[in-house]
């Protein structure tokens, strides 16, 4: 356990730094046009309304669901925008911040950190969204929100693994960036989150499999559901012993590659 307690300390050590990066990281983003940070909204925003005319109203996925279709598509949603957001900014964190990776003083291993930070703005705003979202539909916030930074936490772990492990494989391999855009693109359909699983009865272990799906639900419970997350036992520890494994392997492969990433870049 040693990994994640000097993660934290280098964190806490640098907090400062890492909130400054994130707030440059976020304005130089979207530098240059006129709407600014606003195109961190409209996308997603895009995104839901497209899913929510095709799914919602032309195929009608949500008939068979218990709330409607609006609040299970947003609930399930917003977790995976910030999922893609990471995976994407955080695989490349290192080709970006260049210039620091080859500053010997510099602790590179917080800029992962960074993007999860700069994803993190953007990703607070939609939850306060589905929450506004499920009151307007009658499911006001009660006590269950409360394990709603559980799951935050929960992902963080997960996707920050995973990170350490494609941003470290992406300065000898270029692919990998165009890899994870793939993955991610298949990603979103391996999880229930236009479509309701019990239509998929007879495979829903295979959707279950991803690591995502414990989070996706999760998220719902938290906004309009009525379940702990004590309360699914199995995936629950399924899903700690994935993240936890990958967090591990992600920052084995981060600490046996960096000695190489200022001779490469």
């Amino acid at each position: 356990m040693s990994i994640p307690n000097s993660l934290i300390a280098e964190v806490c050590q640098n907090r400062r730094l890492i909130g400054k990066l994130a707030k440059n990281d976020i304005k130089t983003r979207f530098a240059g046009s006129y709407l600014g940070i606003i195109w961190a909204f409209i996308q997603p925003v895009v995104t839901v309304f497209i899913y929510w005319l095709v799914f919602g109203n032309g195929l009608k996925s949500g008939q068979s669901l218990d709330v409607p279709f609006l609040v299970y598509l947003v609930a399930g949603i917003v977790p995976w925008f910030y999922c893609q957001e990471l995976m994407s900014t955080g695989t490349v964190c290192l080709l970006e911040y260049s210039y620091l990776v080859k500053k010997v003083v510099f602790n590179i291993r917080v800029l992962p950190v960074v993007k999860a930070l700069s994803a993190l703005f953007v990703h607070v705003f939609f939850v306060l969204v589905a929450f506004v979202i499920a009151a307007i539909y009658g499911y006001y916030p009660n006590i269950y929100l409360l394990q709603l930074p559980y799951y935050y936490l929960a992902m963080l772990i997960f996707l920050l693994g995973l990170v350490y492990a494609t941003c470290s494989i992406v300065i000898f391999f270029r692919d990998m960036s165009q890899i994870v855009g793939i993955c991610l693109q298949f990603g979103v359909w391996s999880i229930p989150i236009m479509f309701d699983l019990r239509s998929f009865a007879h495979i829903s272990w295979l959707f279950k499999i991803n690591p995502m799906y414990y989070i996706i639900t999760g998220y719902r419970d938290a906004i309009y559901g009525r379940r702990w997350f004590f309360e699914r036992g199995f995936v629950t520890l399924y899903f700690w012993a994935f993240a936890i494994g990958a967090f591990l392997i992600g920052n084995v492969i981060f600490r046996r590659l960096r000695v190489h990433f200022a001779d490469v870049l």
